[in-house]
């Protein structure tokens, strides 16, 4: 009995030091176990409490009162499943006659609190079916993106969100983005996630770092194409709009539009024709875009009238094309000048960091999500990288990219250089570069001690 007393404490000890230490590591030792017990002992009670629950029905009330038996309990939505994951539960839901998919999401907060979950949220499947999806401790605190992921052309995995999904970018289907942020609220960081997933695709990359290539210089071995001032964003603008007519010209060439072809092979963008003649995709990321659409004279007028258009007709017509806008900025308002709040309206995804005054917050989802505001400017400054995002569809998550430096972010450009496409209409702009020469691992004699 000493023993089993003794173990019992050990077993207890452990739990509590990994629940202190390594969250997701007593989720799936002891918290997973002990969370399924809790939802499914306490369900049909913290249903009723939370107001999820229906009357019995009439055929039901009648037989109880013909037999004279016992009125029956009010039901609560029928679990079609529960699932385990490596951060949570998912609860598949049906929904009894007369609820509303408006009510469990309304009651999130009160069935966290009566599971004993660090969070819920709802979303519905499809009529009368949602899904709860619960996760076990704080998620962004330490984000850890799962070794499999679900990788497709044009969609990398970029972040975690805090219901434990993984935060994905898809270009074919949200095909321009902006990202807004305060200094140090870990833009960079998100983009360098970015660069680097995207790194091993098929894909050409086209900066624009006005900081004088600070940011993205050192990974200008996976770019086709970099400017680090506006003069030279200008042209290269300037050039991506004349290779986006060149590739609306072979897609014209290549529709084959005849009563024999079926409509579904008719080529209206890039990715309806053939491998051997499809253009590489492109993605322009511009660090800075207030850097692009402030000036001071006449001419700098002239020069950002210039970019500005072409930005505008970018997002406009580039998506057919192959060419996606990756926009950031730490604010993205009307005071930039004409030609802005256009922009900003063909950039449907969006994603707002830490900001300093809720006016970058609107900036972001005052006209798409407003409810992600209040979320945004939530954003502790001790949490750098926690950002909400969205698109024009009301949706809207808080997620957190995990860290990647500036080394790992470029390791990752270096092994995929080869990968690196030329572009005759870029080829100016390609930055150049001398050969990679690798450097030797320090001896373990002379490699310096860890702090």
């Amino acid at each position: 009995m000493s023993w089993l007393l003794v173990a019992l404490v050990l077993v207890v000890a452990a739990a509590g030091l990994l629940r202190w230490r390594r969250p997701a590591w007593y989720w799936l030792t002891f918290g997973v176990t002990l969370a399924a017990l809790r939802v499914l002992i306490r369900y049909g009670s913290v249903m009723d409490a939370c107001g999820l629950t229906v009357p019995a029905p009439r055929w039901r009330l009648a037989l109880a009162r013909v037999t004279n038996g016992p009125v029956p309990a009010p039901r609560a939505p029928r679990i079609l499943r529960l699932r385990v994951t490596r951060t949570g539960l998912v609860l598949r839901l049906k929904l009894r006659p007369g609820q509303d998919t408006f009510d469990v999401a309304a009651s999130c907060d009160r069935l966290r609190h009566s599971f004993a979950m660090y969070g819920a949220t709802s979303r519905e499947l499809r009529s009368g079916v949602v899904e709860l999806r619960m996760t076990g401790y704080d998620v962004l605190k330490r984000v850890q993106m799962p070794a499999h992921v679900d990788t497709r052309p044009m969609r990398v995995p970029v972040a975690l969100r805090e219901d434990g999904a993984v935060h994905y970018r898809d270009y074919r289907v949200v095909p321009h983005a902006l990202t807004v942020g305060a200094t140090e609220s870990g833009k960079s960081v998100y983009q360098r996630n970015l660069v680097a997933a995207l790194a091993p695709l098929n894909v050409a990359l086209v900066g624009i770092d006005c900081k004088r290539g600070v940011e993205l210089f050192p990974l200008a071995r996976r770019f086709s194409a970099l400017a680090d001032n506006p003069d030279t964003a200008a042209e290269l603008l300037d050039a991506l709009v004349s290779h986006m007519q060149d590739v609306y010209e072979l897609i014209r060439a290549e529709q084959r539009i005849s009563v024999a072809v079926p409509d579904a092979e008719i080529a209206a963008d890039i990715w309806d024709l053939s491998e051997d003649l499809r253009p590489v995709p492109v993605v322009v990321l511009v660090d800075e875009v207030a850097e692009l659409a402030l000036y001071a004279s006449k001419e700098d007028e002239k020069r950002r009238d210039r970019i500005i258009t072409a930005l505008v007709r970018l997002a406009q017509l580039g998506r057919a094309a192959g060419i996606y806008l990756e926009i950031c900025g730490q604010r993205f308002g009307s005071e930039l000048g004409k030609g802005i709040t256009m922009l900003r309206a063909q950039l449907t995804g969006r994603t707002a960091h830490r900001v300093n005054d809720e006016t970058s917050a609107n900036m972001a989802f005052g006209d798409i999500a407003p409810d992600a505001v209040l979320a945004a400017i939530q954003i502790p400054t001790d949490t750098p990288g926690v950002a909400v995002t969205g698109d024009s569809s009301g949706g809207w998550h808080r997620i957190r990219a995990p860290h990647t430096s500036l080394r790992q972010a470029v390791n990752t450009c270096n092994k995929h250089a080869d990968r690196t496409p030329d572009l005759p209409a870029l080829a100016p702009f390609r930055p150049a570069l001398g050969p990679l020469v690798p450097v030797p691992a320090p001896a373990v004699e002379s490699a310096p001690a860890a702090a």
